[in-house]
């Protein structure tokens, strides 16, 4: 009874102290909303910014164009495209049992961009009804169509996870390269539309696309949660999983399903941000370890925190212009995605 008690204890501090490592985690969340509002090209004072924001009939019309049009909604879509690509790269990681894995090192990004590359090419050549979503529309679809060729190819091996990413491997490869034909046969005004969007960026966020990827986190999001047990116990092997009665290829399939929306969703409207779904998860796991309750969440908060803080980093980088989120992300993870493997284990694939 006194060991029962003692575990019980233990168990309740353990959770204490990852709540609040998910509140700081908040925090610092809130830090970068404020920051990233506050910076930009445009050098307004932070009495103006704020006044914008919560008085914006006292201010002048570019003032508050400037806020509402622009800052507001690219520092929102930061934190749930963070968010996003955080959660997603928590999941893979869990249900492919690999810590490499993520968004963008399985192709998914790779089959948004080719997507996006070839509405930028053509898009101009067809009449459409998607107007100025053509290229969002094609990325989230081309995004979709690489999840699901992913998922197939896994099925032929039972869901294998070393299938699953070594698929994802060869479609990015395959992307990449039907990437770069196009750009070969572009003109130079198409070729640098779809280099720039290939960079990633919040510039073009606007209220509508805010809104739709907020919509996806919440009704994904709570859809993960509900097997937040489930996936922890996917951590003990396959085989114990099945002991305690988890049927463990259901379970994968609808966790990639949930992914892989999360993930398009996000790579279609602001393009190519790497390495927030590999670096996010893994500050979250050093911090709250396996428990996906607090993993998941955790991983969501740091992903938004880390894309919030890059997107601060792409304006003071280059004063009066900004730099592209992609190639703030891409530095900031290439250094972490090295550590990782020179300090991993073998088996990873």
């Amino acid at each position: 009874m006194i060991k029962t008690n003692t575990l019980a204890k233990d168990y309740q501090e353990r959770s204490r102290k990852r709540l609040t490592k998910l509140t700081v985690g908040l925090l610092i969340c809130s830090v970068g909303l404020i920051a990233d509002i506050l910076i930009g090209p445009s050098w307004l004072t932070i009495q103006e910014t704020f006044t914008a924001l919560f008085k914006p009939e006292e201010v002048e019309t570019a003032v508050r164009v400037i806020v509402w049009t622009f800052r507001f909604p690219a520092t929102l879509m930061a934190l749930g495209v963070g968010a996003a690509l955080g959660i997603a790269g928590a999941v893979m990681q869990t249900i492919l049992d690999n810590p490499l894995a993520s968004p963008y090192t399985l192709g998914i990004s790779a089959g948004a961009g080719f997507g996006a590359a070839l509405a930028i090419v053509f898009g101009s050549m067809v009449t459409t009804a998607f107007g100025p979503y053509l290229v969002p529309t094609c990325a989230f679809l081309f995004a979709m169509l690489t999840s699901f060729v992913i998922y197939l190819l896994g099925k032929l091996k039972g869901l294998s996870p070393a299938t699953m990413v070594l698929s994802g491997i060869g479609l990015s490869f395959l992307f990449q390269a039907l990437q770069s034909l196009l750009q070969y046969i572009s003109t130079p005004e198409v070729l640098q539309n779809i280099v720039f969007w290939l960079f990633g960026s919040l510039t073009k966020s606007n209220w509508f696309t805010v809104t739709l990827i907020y919509i996806v986190l919440l009704v994904v999001i709570p859809a993960i949660m509900a097997d937040s047990w489930r996936l922890t116990a996917l951590k003990l092997g396959d085989e114990k999983a099945r002991g305690l009665g988890i049927n463990v290829e259901r379970l994968r399939v609808k966790m990639f399903i949930l992914v892989s929306i999360l993930t398009s969703a996000a790579v279609a409207f602001v393009g190519i941000i790497g390495f927030i779904g590999l670096v996010g998860p893994h500050v979250a796991r050093m911090l709250v370890g396996e428990d996906q309750r607090f993993f998941v969440p955790l991983s969501a908060v740091f992903g938004a925190a880390l894309l919030s803080f890059a997107s601060i980093g792409s304006k003071v980088v280059s004063p009066g212009a900004i730099l592209p989120i992609g190639i703030v992300t891409a530095l900031i993870g290439v250094p972490f995605y090295f550590s990782l493997i020179l300090r991993g284990k073998r088996g990873w694939l």
